[in-house]
């Protein structure tokens, strides 16, 4: 039992009588059951957050090889490097001779965000050929060994953000990329 005890103090009357007060003695024990029965009561009343996560579909391996020639023109390859740094070729194969000149760098946010906008602008005003309807950017993210976990999942907010419905996230570098990235993709000791 749980329970608050005053010490008792002597109060002198002045008439030379010293008198002994009574300490009250408060029972905290009502106070305590009081206390459990609140947390239980918020513990069982809230709701817990449930974690999200985004739909990610892959394509079906049992009717489909997999290779789907894109022209590059529709295509934004996106390279994460160290330090927040994201490389990125708009509408150009990391093979083609222009790579290296095209090969540009922005920032997670707001600037990659514009860099994403401007690419969907520019695969949308793209001549149409025939029954071509489905016409939309595709954006290849590409994680490199110098990349952190954040920066990917920043980028796939960017993704869901610009409402960017075609992208892949591919976990390898090709011998043209790797070249056209050289250094910047090194790990630092």
């Amino acid at each position: 039992m749980a329970a608050i005890e005053v010490s008792g103090n002597r109060h002198d009357t002045g008439l030379g009588r010293v008198r002994n007060r009574v300490s009250p003695r408060v029972d905290m024990t009502p106070m305590v059951d009081l206390g459990f029965l609140l947390i239980t009561f918020f513990m069982l009343a809230t709701t817990m957050s449930k974690p999200t996560s985004m739909s990610v579909f892959f394509p079906d391996k049992t009717t489909d090889d997999g290779t789907h020639p894109l022209p590059a023109s529709g295509v934004l390859t996106i390279f994460l490097g160290n330090h927040d740094q994201i490389y990125y070729l708009d509408g150009v194969a990391p093979d083609d001779n222009k790579a290296s000149t095209s090969l540009k760098t922005t920032r997670p946010g707001f600037e990659l965000r514009n860099v994403i906008f401007a690419a969907q602008k520019r695969v949308n005003a793209l001549p149409r050929k025939n029954n071509d309807d489905e016409r939309s950017l595709v954006v290849v993210i590409k994680p490199t060994v110098v990349s952190s976990y954040k920066n990917m999942v920043d980028v796939m907010d960017e993704m869901a953000i610009t409402k960017s419905s075609r992208y892949a996230l591919v976990d390898y570098l090709t011998d043209a990329e790797t070249k056209l990235l050289g250094d910047r993709i090194l790990e630092k000791k």
